[in-house]
């Protein structure tokens, strides 16, 4: 963890997903479940801005306006929105969150990144790619490998597939550790976020529906 409680508040919380339907309750979408929570937490109601190439809204905290995106392109083009948002209201990178699935951490498993590389997911990728940096946070939600979850999935077929019920709970109660820490976020605490998120016990949380 390189960045302390003196940087930036949060401006704009991204949630990763793929548009319509048939994907809306698949694990790619986690990210996007995570926002909508944000979002009916704080009373936001998020909806389509054509310029913004997804679903927006705004809510008021002591240290300025915070703006929740949910990109209405597919994955790999997930950039676009966010790099259109953030510049029309001169949002820098340090001051974005995206949240994602994250094949490397088991359901149940939050952690709380700046910066670094995509590990092949296509929408860190292409932010990074539309933002000219990958200096941003990212909220890591555990959804699992097939592999480490004994199955016989390709990983494209697996990220695009509902979690099994198991699997469910445990991204639920990502969402809702992430959901504890989102004070500390908004006022720049990072430090204090990570250390929260990191040592919460599993299980510590609640059912959150996704949308």
């Amino acid at each position: 963890m390189s960045k302390g409680s003196t940087e930036p508040p949060i401006r704009l919380i991204v949630g990763l997903g793929n548009p319509g339907p048939d994907y809306a309750n698949t694990r790619h979408n986690a990210g996007a479940w995570f926002v909508q929570a944000v979002a009916d937490q704080m009373r936001c109601r998020l909806q389509l801005e054509k310029g913004f190439l997804g679903e927006t809204g705004r809510f008021k905290t002591p240290h300025g306006d915070v703006w929740c995106l949910i990109p209405a392109t597919y994955m790999n083009r997930s950039g676009l929105s966010v790099a259109a948002l953030a510049k029309f209201y001169k949002i820098a990178p340090e001051e974005i969150l995206v949240a994602h699935d994250e094949l490397d951490l088991l359901p149940g498993t939050v952690k709380l990144k700046f910066g670094g590389g995509s590990a092949g997911h296509n929408g860190l990728k292409d932010i990074t790619s539309q933002m000219s940096s990958p200096n941003f946070w990212r909220l890591r939600l555990g959804i699992g490998h097939p592999r480490t979850l004994q199955l016989t999935q390709q990983v494209a077929d697996f990220v695009l597939h509902r979690p099994r019920q198991e699997e469910l709970r445990g991204i639920e109660d990502c969402i809702f550790k992430s959901l504890t820490v989102l004070p500390s976020l908004l006022e720049g605490n990072f430090a204090l976020a990570s250390k929260e998120l990191h040592t919460q016990t599993p299980g510590s949380g609640k059912p959150i529906t996704p949308p």
